[in-house]
Order: C-alpha cells, then structure tokens, then sequence
C-alpha cells in the first residue's frame, strides 16, 4: 500500500481511471457483439445499421487510449467483410 500522501492519490486516481477505461472497453465491446449478432442472423441491412452506429464510438476508444488503433482497424475491417459475404 502507498505510504505518502501522494502515493496514495496516484493509486486512487489510478483506480478511478482503471474502472472508466473498463467501462468504455465494456461498452465498445457491447456495440461490437451487436454487429456480430446481426450478422449471425444473416440480416445484411441490421449487420450495416449496426456497423454504422459501432464505427464511430470505435474510433473514439482509439483516441481515448482504450484500444489500438490496429486493433480497431482489424475489427472494423473483419465486420465489414463479413457483412459483405452475407450477400
């Protein structure tokens, strides 16, 4: 445990800031499993209303540091062909 007083304010701001990233992860991956679900159902138009909606707050993780931009860029990108291979 920290023993100075701002030591202890670094662990507690760490905290705080571990449990917000946690929630954003959480939500970008929620918007994610939305897409994967339409696309299991085979509704192409529900898959790309998803992607439309998912896209966005993807990128927005990129710039808050909660995900890579890679990693980002992957996921979009492997959504999108699959929603084009319901054709």
């Amino acid at each position: 445990m920290a023993n100075s007083a701002g030591s202890r304010k670094r662990a507690r701001q760490a905290e705080k800031r571990r449990q917000h990233n946690a929630s954003l992860r959480s939500m970008v991956r929620t918007y994610i499993k939305k897409v994967v679900t339409a696309i299991d159902s085979g509704d192409q138009a529900a898959a790309n209303a998803a992607l439309k909606v998912a896209q966005p707050i993807m990128d927005a993780s990129v710039n808050k540091g909660i995900f890579s931009k890679s990693k980002v860029a992957r996921t979009k990108s492997r959504l999108n062909a699959r929603i084009k291979a319901l054709v």
